[in-house]
């Protein structure tokens, strides 16, 4: 008999630290002090992240990038790609979409995140036949983006 997994399961809590933002004309940084708004056509920024996972399923360590698009409402449009390796050295391509709502008169904004998983590994490949939701905040005054990753 197969092993099943409960839905909303905990996988992992993420702490990630933003090491770099592009941005394509404007600042992300001018719009959340306000000193200039969202264009007609949103803002697009690369956002590049790193960081630590610790979790009863999954722990060691992620990197990527979120090509974070911005609406002109505030909202902003995920996609991202990452990879995380595993403390035992393993690989895990990671890729997600959602949404990132500001909190009115903060630098926090609220992530969530629908995530799917793929590993070769035959230790991890349970991963690829499972839906991952994530939910969190990101804070653009310090960089500093937590997250909790639970089984769909």
């Amino acid at each position: 008999m197969s092993e099943t997994m409960v839905v909303q399961e905990h996988v992992y809590d993420a702490t990630i630290q933003i090491t770099e933002m592009v941005d394509f004309g404007l600042d992300l940084k001018a719009i959340a002090s306000k000193k200039a708004q969202i264009p007609p056509q949103g803002l697009r920024v690369n956002v590049a992240f790193k960081g630590e996972l610790k979790g009863p399923k999954l722990q060691g360590t992620i990197s990527g990038i979120d090509y974070l698009l911005m609406k002109p409402d505030g909202i902003g449009q995920l996609n991202v790609q990452a990879v995380i390796t595993t403390s035992d050295g393993e690989r895990i391509a990671q890729r997600g979409d959602g949404v990132l709502t500001p909190q009115q008169d903060s630098s926090v904004s609220q992530l969530r995140e629908n995530i799917a998983f793929y590993s070769a590994s035959s230790k991890y490949g349970w991963v690829n036949r499972m839906q991952f939701w994530a939910s969190g905040t990101s804070d653009l005054s310090t960089g500093k983006i937590l997250l909790k990753v639970f089984i769909a």
